[in-house]
């Protein structure tokens, strides 16, 4: 069923930056745990916050989208590895690549980055589905974010797979 809820009200048609950076991030003091380093929760809403950024500039389906349409962006999966510390008052910028995507779901994968040395700090691959809020159920997005995501996915073909991308969580062992 394809259908166009609302026209876009923000975003835009692409091109789409190979990835798209969200910038300008901060670790707040009430972030850090007895480690003397971010929480591993706030790493969750620090990729969150920085998503809503990506989903709003560039793809219009953000707050703007749902307040209008009534429908938004559920995870349904997400997959974090912590890579190295973030401690107080450090900057980080987030990148972002879109992976796959269909009428109804977006497959991304998202760096953390420390904006001091560039050194990847976490990544965040997610697994989201538009819903309608009133039904609670899966519903198509509008035939313009649809193409939206296909020219994103195209723009980011291109990118290095990252070596977190997929992978399976448990304990590794030597032989």
């Amino acid at each position: 069923m394809t259908h166009m809820t609302h026209p876009p009200q923000s975003g835009h048609d692409g091109p789409y930056p190979a990835p798209i950076l969200v910038s300008d991030r901060r670790v707040e003091p009430d972030w850090i745990d007895a480690n003397g380093h971010m929480n591993v929760g706030y790493y969750g809403i620090a990729f969150d916050l920085a998503a809503d950024m990506m989903f709003e500039e560039h793809l219009g389906v953000g707050w703007d989208y749902v307040a209008r349409s009534g429908q938004g962006s559920f995870v349904l999966q997400a997959h974090t590895h912590f890579l190295d510390e973030l401690r107080e008052g450090e900057g980080f910028s987030v990148r972002f690549r879109l992976i796959d995507h269909d009428r109804k779901r977006l497959h991304v994968f998202a760096e953390m980055v420390r904006d001091a040395d560039g050194a990847v700090c976490a990544t965040q691959e997610t697994v989201s589905m538009n819903v309608d809020h009133a039904a609670r159920r899966a519903t198509d997005y509008p035939d313009w974010a649809v193409q939206r995501f296909a020219r994103m996915k195209q723009d980011h073909a291109g990118l290095e797979p990252p070596a977190q991308l997929g992978a399976p969580i448990g304990l590794r062992r030597k032989s």
